[in-house]
């Protein structure tokens, strides 16, 4: 945003159509108010001093935070920094925060942040101590009032800053404060956590590619296709490969591209424990991983109600996170075809209703999943969708099916028998007389 821009930018403020009570003294209190601000607004430029006597003038009449007192710390911020005195600026912008908790909407609250916070980023004298804290200013005031939302986008608006500005170790700091953010932030907002996911790690990718970090860029990159794949034995490569080299670089995201690889281990239907390699295993024990080495373990022991419970009771650690949150379900899912799987396997015959009460699921879901073993060959048996059983083994056949088979086995020994007395004549012939020939074929006709 240019000056000129920041200067004239008040078309966001909106008209809200106020609702003077019918009080005349309150009426000309606010007329008064009105023009008060308009006449600052239209002097800024040729007096900028009385215009922030005016404005002052207003700041000094409220008896509670109210917008036009917003409007006019507002004013205030743009002339300060307009005359290039950016510590008044930051005095009047400081004061201005609270007010956007309750004296204006949240939309343009929003709004008159970014635009001061855009015009400071932008301007080339102002030195990086005043940048931060701007933006330091701003986060504290939105972490009090909880606006998690805004919060975030602050500081994505403050990381694009550090990475066009090439301040490494400004921008670490940063992604760092937002991958707190993330995990902090509502679990009903999962959509918005996994877009932060996604654009925390394009901005890795794009500081590993400024520094010449090309190996990060790969791996991050890596991160990136298996977050956007279900082919869950591509995902597992690429995400141990990822926390492999995260870990080696000491990078926090490690952590979570973890998680990632346990989740794509028990999606790929895999038997073997993730965490027994020795690049995992010194992490079977972290805080933040020790309710997925639960899920897994649960998961080995084909621990349904186990499993449920350890999802259930670790929201922070687990369905907080969107792309956990997103397959979770088809992990519980595997597990139960493969609990299913481990039941019937020494029956000869089994009720699909005993299969319900195992699984804790529904009877039509539990034929659902026989079905798909049958077709997927997994199980050999056949269904009574009737009788709702099943019956392992080789599938039973139709008596069609036998009539058939009864009738081929006729068939090959009808050729057999054929073929053995067209050998018997022919070897007859050669060893006795025409007469003799005679009378033994019209005995075996």
């Amino acid at each position: 945003m240019s000056d000129d821009e920041f200067m004239m930018d008040d078309a966001i403020e909106e008209d809200y159509g106020f609702e003077y009570e019918d009080d005349d003294e309150d009426m000309d209190a606010d007329a008064d108010t009105e023009n008060k601000y308009y006449n600052a607004k239209s002097i800024k430029d040729e007096n900028p001093d009385e215009a922030l006597k005016d404005l002052q003038g207003i700041l000094d009449a409220e008896t509670q935070l109210s917008e036009w007192g917003f409007k006019a710390l507002k004013q205030q911020t743009k002339i300060h920094f307009h005359r290039g005195h950016h510590a008044a600026a930051l005095e009047t912008y400081r004061t201005l925060l609270p007010y956007t908790k309750s004296a204006v909407t949240r939309n343009y609250a929003e709004k008159t942040i970014n635009s001061v916070l855009d015009y400071v980023s932008a301007t080339p004298q102002v030195t990086l101590e005043i940048v931060e804290a701007f933006y330091n200013a701003t986060e504290q005031a939105l972490a009090a009032s909880q606006s998690d939302r805004l919060n975030v986008k602050i500081k994505l608006k403050l990381a694009r800053l550090w990475l066009q500005r090439h301040e490494w170790p400004r921008l670490i700091q940063t992604l760092k404060g937002l991958r707190a953010e993330e995990f902090a932030m509502d679990k009903g907002d999962g959509q918005s956590k996994g877009t932060m996911m996604l654009e925390l790690l394009a901005l890795e990718i794009q500081m590993y590619h400024e520094t010449g970090n090309i190996k990060m860029v790969k791996e991050t990159k890596y991160v990136i296709d298996a977050l956007t794949t279900e082919n869950w034995e591509a995902a597992q490569v690429n995400f141990f490969q990822a926390f492999r080299n995260y870990d080696e670089a000491g990078s926090p995201q490690r952590i979570q591209v973890l998680k990632y690889l346990v989740l794509a281990h028990m999606l790929m239907g895999s038997e073997v424990n993730p965490f027994d390699s020795q690049e995992t295993k010194p992490y079977r024990d972290d805080p933040n991983i020790m309710a997925m080495t639960a899920l897994v373990d649960a998961y080995q022991r084909r621990d349904i109600q186990g499993a449920e419970r350890i999802v259930a009771e670790n929201h922070d650690t687990l369905t907080d996170d969107a792309f956990i949150n997103e397959f979770i379900s088809d992990v519980i899912k595997e597990l139960r075809i493969q609990y299913l799987i481990d039941v019937v396997r020494p029956y000869g015959s089994i009720r699909l209703s005993s299969l319900s009460e195992h699984l804790h699921i529904p009877l039509d879901q539990v034929e659902s999943f026989v079905l798909m073993l049958i077709l997927d060959g997994r199980i050999e048996g056949k269904m009574d969708e009737v009788a709702h059983t099943l019956t392992l083994g080789s599938p039973s056949v139709t008596l069609h099916e036998k009539e058939q088979k009864t009738l081929c086995a006729w068939s090959e020994q009808l050729v057999h028998l054929a073929a053995a007395i067209s050998t018997k004549r022919s070897t007859f012939r050669l060893d006795h007389s025409p007469q003799q020939t005679a009378h033994f074929i019209s005995r075996l006709d």
